[in-house]
């Protein structure tokens, strides 16, 4: 490709809109990105997430600066095992962190969880974060909805790709009826938010 008779160069990954992407369409790389910087974030702020200020406000401080950070871009991730570890762990550095619990104290993951009133939820609010995107897209007329459904015009056909985005979509909301029935729930924005909003299920 040419661009004012340059040649563009062909690298392994590139940083487009704020999102590390890749050649070989992994989010994982892009996932230890959003990671490092949130971390970053949460230093700058470890006074105020560290003082002596009501626990539930320090926990939705982090959720809010912190969490969101990480979180930026992250309704169009395609997670893998590896990958849902990561954003654990890093959920469990946060609350480690707010509380001044080193490693080395050999404090459970579970005590952590209990010390700051709080269960396991950043794949929840992950997947709530999805839904909300998908459902957008499923409302309306746009390409993402076309290459979703398989619509693009050309010779190849991507029927099996087709097939493995819609099955992980139905599998990342829980849902075993089917894209069709998706499709129809999402077209009542009550109903959706109903199913995949405040009342989402946890994450299994």
């Amino acid at each position: 490709i040419k661009i004012d008779q340059k040649q563009l160069e062909n690298v392994k990954r590139f940083k487009y809109l704020g999102s590390l992407l890749t050649d070989g369409g992994r989010c994982t790389c892009e996932i230890k990105s959003r990671i490092a910087i949130a971390k970053a974030a949460f230093s700058k702020k470890k006074n105020l997430f560290t003082s002596k200020l009501d626990l539930n406000l320090r926990t939705k401080l982090v959720k809010c600066y912190v969490w969101s950070i990480a979180l930026y871009g992250a309704e169009t991730w395609t997670l893998r095992a590896v990958d849902q570890k990561y954003l654990e762990s890093f959920e469990m550095w946060c609350w480690r962190r707010m509380e001044k619990i080193s490693w080395t104290d050999y404090v459970r993951n579970e005590e952590v969880l209990f010390r700051v009133s709080e269960q396991r939820n950043i794949l929840h609010e992950l997947r709530k974060r999805k839904a909300n995107w998908i459902g957008h897209i499923l409302r309306g007329n746009c390409l993402l909805k076309e290459v979703i459904e398989g619509k693009i015009e050309g010779r190849i056909q991507v029927t099996r790709r087709r097939g493995i985005r819609r099955k992980k979509m139905l599998n990342d909301l829980g849902d075993r009826r089917g894209y069709f029935h998706l499709k129809e729930k999402a077209l009542d924005r009550i109903k959706w938010r109903n199913c995949f909003g405040r009342d989402y299920g946890p994450v299994v």
